[in-house]
Order: C-alpha cells, then sequence, then structure tokens
C-alpha cells in the first residue's frame, strides 16, 4: 500500500507559478513510476505529466509541454510538478498517482492515487 499527500495547491494569477509536491509513504518508492493528473469541474481527468522510477524520462501531455516540469527526490519519496507560466485553463483538482510501470500516461495503469489539491489560475 501506498499512500500519497499532494501539497502546493493555490490560487495564482495568469502568467504565475506553483510547485506541487506529492509525498509518498512507501520507502520503495523508487520501484514506481510517478504519475500527475488533473480534472476540472464538469471534466474528465486528464493525464498531464509521468516520471520513470529513476527520474530519467519523463513524458508530458501536449498542453502542458514547456511550461511544467516534473521531477522526483528518491531519497525524500517526493515527485514535484513546477508549474510555469500558468493559464485560466490550467484550474483543475490536480492529483498525484503511483504506477508499477516503467512510464506511462493511462490512469488506469496507476494502483495509488493522493486526494488531489486545487490549483486555481484566475485571468
Amino acid at each position: 500500500q501506498v499512500q500519497l499527500v499532494e501539497s502546493g495547491g493555490g490560487l495564482v494569477q495568469a502568467g504565475g507559478s506553483l510547485r506541487l509536491s506529492c509525498a509518498a509513504s512507501r520507502r520503495a518508492f523508487s520501484s514506481y513510476a510517478m504519475g500527475w493528473f488533473r480534472q476540472a469541474p464538469g471534466k474528465e481527468r486528464e493525464f498531464v505529466a509521468s516520471i520513470s522510477r529513476s527520474g530519467s524520462d519523463t513524458d508530458y501531455a501536449d498542453s502542458v509541454k514547456g511550461r511544467f516540469t516534473c521531477s522526483r527526490d528518491n531519497a525524500k519519496n517526493t515527485v514535484y510538478l513546477q508549474m510555469n507560466s500558468l493559464k485560466p485553463e490550467d484550474t483543475a483538482v490536480y492529483y498525484c498517482a503511483a504506477s508499477p510501470f516503467v512510464i506511462v500516461a493511462d490512469p488506469l495503469r496507476f494502483d495509488y492515487w493522493g486526494q488531489g489539491t486545487q490549483v486555481t489560475v484566475s485571468s
């Protein structure tokens, strides 16, 4: 069992930045690929970014490429999502998730999910 706790969400103006963190409870954190997803009101949950177990490989949704950066610190059992140049359409609840697969974007491949953190970008 892996427990995930996100933090760092909040209200920011368009063009601003936020850094989300996701702390994992399990010592075997490095055995999981990690992902970030988001869900806006009335919309389905969508893939944002993922990172491999070692952190050497990342994948991003086209909508965030060049603006968001996913990283991890396996010594701290934590994954991060640095979000720059935020837009109102980035407003959503952001979730981190853990997958036993190498690196994936399919939410069905993720076994563990955090409770989410709200990000609101004002125009």
